[in-house]
């Protein structure tokens, strides 16, 4: 049973078409951004920091939204019959018949518009720079689910989303600082990637379904096994990555407890590739995708603590 458009959107069903369980990754994001600002001792807008956390995990919901959307419009959500609810299978609101793909759409549109007004009045006091961050995640977060360029089903869905949360961290620092420079950058590298993992854990429970409305993700391109293959270079690379930093004296010595994640990554490989070797159920996926989301948090929360740290001793 379907909703009218006629019918107004509850408040239940829009929360849900959000997926706010997944905000939270925005939100170590952000927090990581500001710990990396505030480790400079210049000074710290709280107003600010505050704005930015709730535009960032806005875009992060219309983002979801419009994926729930365009998914509902090739009829993805709704062939999987049994999908790993919550991680995966979008928010289920559609599909279940509690909103309209119209409904998404316009909650999709509304949210949009609120992160396009907070941003200008945010690089009105914190600088134009802001505007190319804003523009450019808006674009990622629109090209990931949205015709013509559909990047999810073109297998450029991870890079996509490696690149948005890569610009969440650096538009939290700008935020605070009105620039750009090389230890954030760098520093969110191992952050971007490990949300990079998620996605693509993410998509292996969906694969088949995916492959039949022409979904072609990495998940349906490259098989269980490519995605193993990938998923432990992902994880790998990010730890590596985040050690090279330290070493080569970019990200200070106390970055070192970004490697608190690192074990929830190998633990997450090793039952991925249990899986994929023994030819397991689809559920024995949810302790990965748990442990993947896990690694991401730990990480930006430990690499925030360790730039707090600094914060704290200016």
């Amino acid at each position: 049973m379907s909703v009218s458009l006629n019918t107004p959107l509850s408040l239940s069903a829009g929360w849900r078409l959000s997926r706010p369980g997944f905000l939270w990754v925005t939100v170590a994001g952000v927090a990581l951004g500001l710990a990396m600002a505030a480790a400079c001792g210049c000074g710290f807008d709280p107003l600010r920091a505050g704005v930015t956390l709730a535009l960032a995990a806005m875009a992060h919901a219309a983002a979801n939204v419009w994926n729930d959307y365009h998914d509902a419009l090739s009829g993805a959500d709704a062939l999987n019959p049994a999908p790993l609810s919550p991680f995966t299978g979008g928010s289920r609101v559609i599909p279940d018949g509690a909103a309209s793909p119209a409904h998404a759409r316009h909650l999709a549109l509304g949210l949009t518009g609120l992160v396009v007004l907070g941003g200008l009045w945010l690089a009105l006091t914190a600088g134009g720079g802001l505007i190319a961050i804003g523009l450019g995640g808006l674009l990622l977060g629109w090209a990931y689910s949205a015709p013509p360029l559909r990047l999810m089903a073109r297998g450029a869905g991870e890079l996509t989303v490696a690149l948005a949360w890569w610009l969440v961290v650096l538009g939290a620092y700008y935020t605070q600082r009105g620039q750009w420079l090389i230890v954030p950058m760098v520093s969110a590298i191992p952050f971007a990637l490990l949300v990079a993992a998620i996605l693509l854990v993410n998509g292996l429970p969906d694969a088949p379904w995916d492959a039949q409305v022409g979904k072609r993700t990495l998940a349906v391109r490259l098989g269980p096994i490519g995605v193993a293959a990938l998923y432990t270079a992902l994880v790998v690379l990010a730890h590596g990555a985040l050690a090279a930093a330290v070493l080569g004296v970019i990200a200070p010595e106390t970055a070192w407890w970004g490697l608190a994640s690192l074990p929830l990554s190998l633990a997450a490989a090793s039952l991925l590739w249990r899986h994929v070797a023994t030819g397991r159920p689809v559920a024995t996926l949810r302790p990965v995708i748990g442990l993947t989301i896990g690694a991401a948090l730990v990480h930006a929360v430990a690499l925030a603590s360790a730039f707090a740290a600094i914060a704290r001793s200016l």
